[in-house]
């Protein structure tokens, strides 16, 4: 895998993109708002906060668990087993002329764990809570996935794997829930009624 993702036809190709980015959208009106739009999804802290407010309240209680489930679903497959066996070097370091805008990642780079996190979460909230709050939430997810490629901390094929994987994980996390649950009814009305 970690040949796949050094070749340099493709370094080159997605630098390219990573540079047009750098050079055609990065503005001195723009570069903070992208850096905290992406800060936001540092160690996942904004969708932690709206999974645990949603667990506090007993009739959004399902909708966290599946947030929650999605997001462990995602971190596993992510951060745990893709990550460090596709060993890719964040671009800032094989992309010449590309500058990163906020602190240096110490992982890898594939797939991206912010998006991972941003699309499990937000795609269980589009798919089950009310549009106005589901649609909020994709959207911030997007400009969240988006805002990695801005600052120029992932490639966008990390940007799109990520994206998949949090996806998938929200999609295993809805039909996993409710299958549980009716397979244990007694644990899931003691979790639902505290």
């Amino acid at each position: 895998m970690e040949a796949v993702f050094q070749s340099q036809g493709l370094i080159d190709f997605e630098g390219s993109i990573l540079l047009w980015i750098q050079n055609n959208l990065r503005s001195g009106f723009l570069d903070p708002i992208m850096k905290a739009i992406t800060m936001l999804g540092d160690k996942g802290l904004i969708w932690i906060l709206i999974t645990l407010a949603l667990l506090i309240m007993r009739r959004t209680r399902k909708l966290g668990v599946m947030c929650a489930a999605s997001m462990v679903f995602g971190l596993i497959v992510t951060n745990l087993i893709i990550k460090n066996w596709a060993a890719r070097i964040r671009p800032y370091e094989m992309v010449q002329g590309l500058n990163c805008i906020v602190p240096l990642a110490k992982d890898w780079s594939f797939p991206s764990g912010h998006t991972t996190n941003s699309l499990a979460c937000a795609w269980v909230l589009f798919r089950k809570a009310p549009k106005k709050f589901g649609v909020p939430a994709l959207i911030l997810a997007i400009l969240i996935a988006f805002s990695r490629l801005y600052v120029g901390i992932h490639y966008p094929t990390d940007v799109l794997g990520g994206a998949l994987i949090g996806l998938g994980s929200a999609c295993l996390a809805m039909l996993l829930v409710p299958r549980l649950e009716k397979r244990f009814p007694k644990l899931a009305e003691t979790v639902y009624r505290v």
